[in-house]
C-alpha cells in the first residue's frame, strides 16, 4: 500500500520499489513506474498500484484417483506481474487517493485464477493415476503437469502474469486409507526391527561365547605357563643347590688342603725346632762337660789351702747380705768356750 500524506488540499504519494504506480489525470498518464514519489490532487487523480515482486500462492484442494480414492493436494505457485500496465488494464488495481487502499481485491482474483487453473491440471493427471502410483510418483507428475499447464494457459500472459515456479508439497489420502496403507509398512518395519533385534542378540550371544572361549583359552595358557614357571623354578632351585654343594665341596677341599698344608708346615717346624733344641742341648751338655772337666782339672792341680780359700770366696759370694747379727748369750758362751779350748769357731 502506498504511503499518502495530506498538505492543504494536496496529496503526496510515495511508492515502494516493488510497487508499480500509474497516475492518470483527465485521461492522461502523468506518472508510470515503480518507486515513484509525487504530489497530486485527490479530486482529479486516478491512481493504481500494481505489485511487481514475486508472490507465493498456497493452495490446497482435493482430487480423486483412478481407483476412486480421495487425496488432498498441497501446492505452492510462485508468480509475478511482468506487465503492470496490462494487469492494471485487465484487473482493478486502483487505490483510494486519500488512503492508498485498493478499491477492489485484485490479488484475490489472481489467486482464484491460478488456483483453478492449477487444480484443473492436477485433477486431470490424478484421475488417470491409481492411489499407490500417486503416492509414489504423484508429486513429480502433478508438479510437471501443473507447471506445463500454467505455462500454456493463454489467459495468464494476457493478464500480464508470469509463473515463476510450481511446488507440490504433498499428496495425502484420507486418514482411514492412510492408516490402512501404513499398517503393512509398519508391520514390515516391525518385522525388520524384530529380525534386527534377534540378529543383534545372536551376535551378542556369539560374541559372549567367543569371549568365554578366549577367557578359557587364556586361563589354560596361564595355567600352562604357571606350570612351566614352577618347573623352571624347581630346575633353578636344583641347579642352585648343586652349585652351592659344588662350591661347598670346593671350599671344604680347599680348607682341608690348607689344613694339611698347615699341619705339614707345623710338623716340619716342630721337627726343626726339636732338632734345634736337641742340637742346642747337646752342645750345652758338651760345653758343660768340657767346663766341668776343666774345672775338675784345675782344682785337681791346686793345693788344699787354695781350694779352701776358693770355697770360702764362693760361699761368701753366694751368701745373702747381712745387715746385723744378733748373738745370744748361749751362743756367745759356747763360742768362747770353744775358743778357750783352742777349737776352731
Amino acid at each position: 500500500m502506498a504511503d499518502i500524506t495530506r498538505r492543504l488540499g494536496w496529496r503526496h504519494l510515495r511508492g515502494a520499489p516493488t510497487a508499480h504506480i500509474r497516475h492518470h489525470r483527465g485521461g492522461k498518464l502523468l506518472h508510470d513506474g515503480p518507486g515513484l514519489s509525487f504530489w497530486y490532487r485527490a479530486l482529479t487523480a486516478a491512481l493504481s498500484e500494481v505489485p511487481v515482486d514475486d508472490r507465493e500462492l498456497a493452495m490446497t484442494f482435493h482430487a480423486r484417483t483412478s481407483d476412486f480414492q480421495d487425496v488432498a493436494v498441497q501446492a505452492t505457485v510462485t508468480y509475478r506481474i511482468s506487465d503492470p500496465a496490462l494487469a492494471a488494464a485487465r484487473l482493478d488495481f486502483s487505490v483510494d487517493p486519500d488512503t492508498g487502499v485498493w478499491r477492489g481485491t485484485p490479488l484475490e482474483q489472481l489467486g482464484t485464477l491460478l488456483t483453478e487453473t492449477a487444480q484443473q491440471h492436477a485433477l486431470d493427471v490424478l484421475a488417470r493415476t491409481s492411489l499407490s502410483a500417486a503416492l509414489v510418483d504423484g508429486v513429480a507428475a502433478v508438479r510437471e503437469r501443473v507447471a506445463a499447464g500454467l505455462g500454456a494457459e493463454p489467459r495468464l500472459p494476457a493478464t500480464g502474469i508470469e509463473v515463476v515456479a510450481v511446488r507440490v508439497v504433498a499428496l495425502r489420502p484420507e486418514p482411514e486409507v492412510e492408516r490402512a496403507l501404513r499398517t503393512p509398512a509398519r508391520e514390515q518395519i516391525q518385522q525388520e526391527a524384530d529380525r534386527a533385534t534377534y540378529e543383534r542378540r545372536a551376535v551378542a550371544v556369539e560374541r559372549e561365547r567367543t569371549i568365554a572361549e578366549n577367557e578359557l583359552a587364556s586361563q589354560i595358557e596361564l595355567a600352562r605357563r604357571e606350570e612351566q614357571l614352577v618347573e623352571q623354578k624347581g630346575t633353578n632351585a636344583r641347579r642352585e643347590a648343586e652349585e652351592h654343594a659344588a662350591a661347598d665341596a670346593v671350599r671344604a677341599e680347599a680348607e682341608a688342603a690348607r689344613t694339611v698344608r698347615l699341619a705339614d708346615a707345623e710338623a716340619a717346624r716342630s721337627v726343626r725346632l726339636a732338632r734345634a733344641e736337641a742340637e742346642g742341648a747337646r752342645e750345652v751338655g758338651e760345653a758343660r762337660a768340657a767346663a766341668q772337666a776343666a774345672w775338675l782339672r784345675v782344682h785337681g792341680e791346686v793345693d788344699v789351702a787354695t781350694l779352701h780359700a776358693l770355697t770360702g770366696t764362693r760361699l761368701a759370694e753366694n751368701l745373702p747380705n747381712i745387715d746385723s747379727v744378733t748373738i745370744s748369750p748361749d751362743v756367745l758362751t759356747g763360742l768362747l768356750a770353744r775358743l778357750g779350748n783352742g777349737e776352731p769357731a
